[in-house]
């Protein structure tokens, strides 16, 4: 038999998705009810990576480590896409959620949220290799 340790499997993590839900519970009330300049900023930009992290753990089995550098990533490509003003350049300048979804404004202090968010991320995993 072959090492089928390096593929991805599909799977449903049911502690995994309680944890995106807990933080996207978090991630709604921050939204809404906090207007400040350290957690809004910060702490959201935190949590949506390790939102991401934990949905996406939820539904894919992968190495920790694998799993972390996608998020990171992923989360520096919306921040270039913020860079280029790529709301704009889709049109989308007047559509409120695309806005919040895609971001309209790059700043260094997100890639450095995004960062430390993936370091919480694998500090938490990172005995955890989830492909055995």
């Amino acid at each position: 038999m072959g090492n089928t340790g390096n593929k991805l499997q599909i799977r449903f993590d049911f502690r995994s998705f309680v944890v995106f839900l807990i933080i996207f519970a978090v991630e709604v009330v921050i939204a809404l009810f906090v207007d400040d300049k350290i957690i809004r900023p910060y702490g959201g930009d935190i949590l949506v990576v390790i939102l991401i992290y934990y949905f996406v753990k939820s539904f894919i089995r992968i190495k920790s480590l694998y799993l972390v550098i996608g998020v990171l990533l992923f989360a520096y490509a919306v921040e270039i896409g913020q860079y280029f003003r790529l709301v704009e350049v889709l049109g989308m300048q007047n559509n409120k959620v695309m806005r919040v979804v895609i971001g309209s404004t790059f700043t260094w202090g997100d890639t450095f949220s995004y960062t430390l968010g993936v370091a919480i991320c694998y500090f938490i995993d990172r005995k955890q290799t989830d492909l055995k």
